[in-house]
């Protein structure tokens, strides 16, 4: 009687083992959209410029070189390509005008930490390095200009360092 007993309980238990694995396949749950998914629906990694085409190829052969699927002279010999074309798209960014800043010059600026600042044409805070008023920020993510006191970046949504 006991062989009967361990059989029904044997099969309920792999029954319930086979349900609790097969569950979330059957029905998945939704979610819950990330905070800092992208509103617009673009990837970054769609981002087809020039520039961070060659960006994505630096951190390529990086990686492979790490990984030594890449010896040191191809690695060098790719570098120095990457590395050329990066800075030819880097200069024509640069060419296109930056945010003027908006403080008259020699004016004291002020460090939401450290307060009022010696230096007069300081950008940035000489005490903890924090981004002053009108300095330009860029994304570590996208390399897009960033706002005065932005906590996320307008583009991307990646949330901003200090």
């Amino acid at each position: 009687m006991n062989a009967p007993l361990e059989l029904v309980v044997g099969i309920v238990l792999s029954a319930v083992a086979v349900y609790f694995v097969l569950r979330p396949v059957l029905s998945p749950v939704p979610l819950p959209e990330r905070p800092d998914a992208l509103d617009d629906g673009e990837d970054p990694e769609d981002d087809f410029s020039r520039r961070a085409v060659a960006l994505r190829a630096l951190k390529e052969i990086e990686f492979d070189r790490a990984t030594g699927k890449l010896s040191d002279v191809d690695y060098d010999t790719l570098k120095r390509k990457y590395t050329a074309e990066a800075l030819v798209a880097l200069r024509e960014d640069a060419a296109t005008p930056l945010p003027v800043a908006t403080r008259p010059s020699g004016s004291a600026v002020a460090c939401p930490r450290d307060g009022p600042r010696p230096e007069r044409d300081a950008r940035f805070c000489s005490a903890c390095g924090r981004r002053l008023g009108d300095a330009v920020g860029y994304c570590t993510r996208c390399g897009s200009a960033l706002e005065p006191e932005a906590r996320f970046c307008a583009r991307c949504g990646v949330k901003v360092a200090a």
